[in-house]
């Protein structure tokens, strides 16, 4: 196996980890976005479910700010960070929106009762509060969706003494292929 065949083999490992483990570094993640404005817009998501294909789902608010600029320009860029690793991966991809019934029937019980509640606030996600602990639910209206990002370019940084690491890897025809880079 070639060297950066094993490397994208432990990136791979490294992000199913964030999903199925609650401590993992990589269990919450930089997402962002560029809308019409042109303006990058960052915040932090939970990884939710990693596939054999790489890709990534994480779960929203229909109505939040980052739906709108994935409708807007479905290019998105992710950044993990494992501290006691040193390990840096920078995701680009194209993001999807999955919604309907059926997709938040299906996703239902992965999601914590208490959490539940989030997608079901009667303003959108963003919208000023005259008072910080009045926010009201709705009963039988859901916002819920996911977003699956399919990565076309993997950079992995492992930050290391004598020399750091670094590797891009671009996937073309559905094959992932890696390159040194010059950390």
């Amino acid at each position: 196996m070639e060297k950066t065949d094993q490397i994208f083999k432990i990136l791979k490992e490294e992000l199913i980890k964030g999903s199925t483990e609650k401590s993992h570094p990589f269990r919450y993640f930089t997402l962002g976005t560029v809308g019409l404005d042109r303006v990058t817009r960052q915040r932090t998501v939970v990884l939710r479910k990693v596939s054999d294909e790489l890709k990534l789902y994480f779960y929203t608010d229909l109505r939040s700010k980052k739906i709108i600029h994935i409708k807007e320009n479905s290019k998105v860029g992710l950044l993990f960070y494992n501290p006691e690793k040193l390990l840096q991966l920078k995701i680009e991809g194209l993001a999807t929106v999955i919604k309907g019934k059926a997709i938040a029937e299906t996703y239902d019980n992965d999601i914590p009762e208490n959490a539940r509640k989030d997608y079901t606030t009667a303003l959108a996600p963003g919208t000023p509060l005259e008072d910080s602990g009045v926010i009201e639910y709705l009963k039988e209206e859901n916002h819920f969706c996911v977003v699956e990002i399919t990565p076309f370019k993997v950079e992995y940084l492992k930050l290391q003494r004598p020399e750091h690491q670094r590797v891009r890897f671009s996937k073309r025809q559905e094959l992932w292929s890696g390159e040194y880079l010059v950390p």
